[in-house]
């Protein structure tokens, strides 16, 4: 289902982005990708929003927006899995990483924490990463733009939309 205009712009900006989510869903039904869309009470953290979806928190997808030597990029590991910077730092051969501040991150995308989906291009700027450890699952699950908007979707379908590089980047 999607909202129209003026639906999307009645959503707190607290609770993340209308015009993300629409970019989402426009771009699933244009593709003709199934998915499903749950409404639920602002979720902030990966356990709460696989409670309030009624999955399994491994087929969360938990995205983090990461500057790797003054670059920003986005990285997407499974939400029973923690992000691993060592790797990160080794696969681009750097020293300094660190995550986007709350500030930076509404600057840069219009989002709030916990609200980021696990899309670059087109829905976002920035090159996208993700972990093997959301390939493990047959489905994905993550808040699409907002806090009270979730997207399920098969992760055959999201890999060929959103493209990413697939890395090792999650601890073990």
């Amino acid at each position: 289902m999607s909202f129209n205009q003026e639906q999307l712009e009645q959503f707190p900006s607290e609770l993340g982005s209308g015009e993300v989510y629409r970019k989402i869903t426009s771009m699933l039904e244009r593709e003709g990708v199934p998915f499903e869309y749950k409404t639920h009470p602002p979720t902030l953290t990966s356990e709460e929003s696989a409670r309030a979806r009624g999955c399994d928190l491994k087929i969360g997808g938990k995205t983090l927006l990461i500057r790797v030597d003054g670059i920003f990029r986005l990285f997407v590991v499974s939400a029973a899995k923690k992000l691993d910077s060592s790797k990160i730092k080794k696969l681009f051969g750097t020293k300094n990483t660190r995550f986007a501040s709350r500030a930076e991150l509404a600057e840069l995308t219009g989002l709030v924490s916990g609200s980021v989906p696990p899309f670059g291009e087109p829905v976002l700027p920035f090159s996208l990463y993700v972990d093997h450890s959301i390939t493990e699952n047959e489905r994905i699950a993550f808040n699409a733009g907002l806090l009270v908007r979730s997207v399920i979707m098969d992760v055959k379908d999201y890999l060929v939309l959103a493209r990413p590089e697939i890395i090792d980047c999650a601890e073990e």
